[in-house]
């Protein structure tokens, strides 16, 4: 599985942005699909993951109420919606996959990874 996310920028605080992850390659619909961040310096932080059917979704405490994880397998698409925004949700973002029913939101259960979409939050 490929993946490129885009849809990364500069956003005042209290902002909001979509990220899209579009896929190609092996089965789309068989994969689970996670965003995670990097801030500098800091480790991978998992944000979201959506599962193969869209039906499950599980959001990390810091982003919750906030950001919505969403798929359109017919588009093999991921997105992320991001609302109030903060200065600390500053950071790369990456969209991963991992065989579904695969346990864990580790970066290592996750096989593949696009290459970052940076996200800056001004205050």
């Amino acid at each position: 599985v490929q993946l490129q996310a885009f849809g990364g920028g500069l956003v005042q605080a209290g902002g909001s942005l979509r990220l899209s992850c579009a896929a190609s390659g092996r089965t789309f619909s068989r994969y689970d699909l996670g965003w995670f961040r990097q801030a500098p310096g800091k480790e991978h932080e998992f944000v979201a993951v959506i599962s193969w059917s869209g039906i499950s979704t599980n959001t990390a405490d810091s982003v919750k109420g906030r950001f919505t994880i969403s798929r359109d397998n017919a588009k093999n698409t991921v997105y992320l919606q991001m609302n109030s925004l903060k200065p600390e949700d500053t950071a790369v973002y990456y969209c991963a996959a991992k065989p579904y029913g695969r346990d864990g939101n580790a970066p290592e259960d996750y096989d593949y990874w696009g290459q970052g979409t940076l996200v800056t939050v001004s205050s």
